[in-house]
């Protein structure tokens, strides 16, 4: 979908649940769900800081993802 620095934000296909974005770079990966807010799911190796980066690129998407996901799951 995009990329922010060495972050790739993505979904896969076949994650037909609720609205989210994963998130992976070299140093870990995380998930944070759309609704009802954006709010962290799961991670592995991020820390805090990197977390709270990564949430506000999602906030900053947020628009872009919704769109995204809505052309996908709705094809």
């Amino acid at each position: 979908m995009f990329r922010v620095g060495n972050c790739r934000f993505y979904f896969f296909s076949r994650e037909g649940e609720r609205i989210h974005v994963r998130v992976v770079s070299p140093d870990g990966e995380a998930k944070f769900w759309l609704e009802p807010v954006i709010a962290l799911a799961t991670y592995t190796g991020f820390s805090a800081k990197q977390l709270r980066q990564m949430q506000e690129r999602v906030e900053e998407h947020e628009d872009e993802i919704r769109a995204a996901w809505t052309r996908h799951f709705s094809a």
